[in-house]
């Protein structure tokens, strides 16, 4: 009994480290980009490179937020409108609108946006849980929580999760 008394503090702070892991992403460095008026941050670990855009070959009965494949070096790569994707009003396509080409679960992904920003180093203390929300009026299961950097509010996302979600239909239920 004294054992597991002695061992109280340390499972107690086992326990908040795991919260901490489940519900507040970690510090690190985060590709900072523009949907609309909106700032968004994901995980810089995930990119692979930044293209400029360049109209995909559309893919017949795809999804409106699936604007197409691109080849990629010999990679066959389907490029996804986040802005479609995530319900904000569709941008006109310009000099600043870029693919961010991700690496998620081994396979290549393109996401269209408005712009890059730059990268950024957030460290916890800048980072806020994702609000909770009704899920029945937004989804905010891809939002990992809210950075502020001086004056600046980045959203930050799970783009892994996103992308690999089932309505995406990026990825088969064998590679999850």
């Amino acid at each position: 009994m004294e054992t597991v008394r002695e061992n109280v503090p340390a499972i107690r702070q086992e326990v908040a480290n795991l919260t901490l892991k489940g519900h507040t992403p970690s510090s690190g460095e985060y590709l900072t980009f523009r949907l609309g008026a909106e700032e968004y941050g994901i995980d810089i670990l995930k990119v692979q490179e930044i293209r400029s855009y360049e109209p995909p070959t559309r893919i017949a009965n795809a999804p409106d937020f699936i604007k197409g494949v691109v080849n990629l070096r010999g990679v066959i790569v389907p490029i996804v409108d986040l802005r479609l994707k995530l319900g904000c009003p569709s941008a006109e396509y310009n000099s600043f609108t870029v693919v961010i080409v991700l690496n998620v679960k081994s396979r290549v992904v393109g996401a269209v946006v408005d712009s890059v920003s730059d990268v950024l180093e957030l460290n916890r203390d800048a980072i806020r849980p994702a609000p909770e929300l009704s899920s029945a009026a937004v989804d905010t299961s891809f939002i990992t929580g809210i950075g502020t950097v001086s004056e600046r509010m980045l959203i930050l996302m799970d783009i892994e999760g996103l992308m690999s979600s089932a309505d995406m239909g990026l990825m088969d239920s064998l590679s999850l």
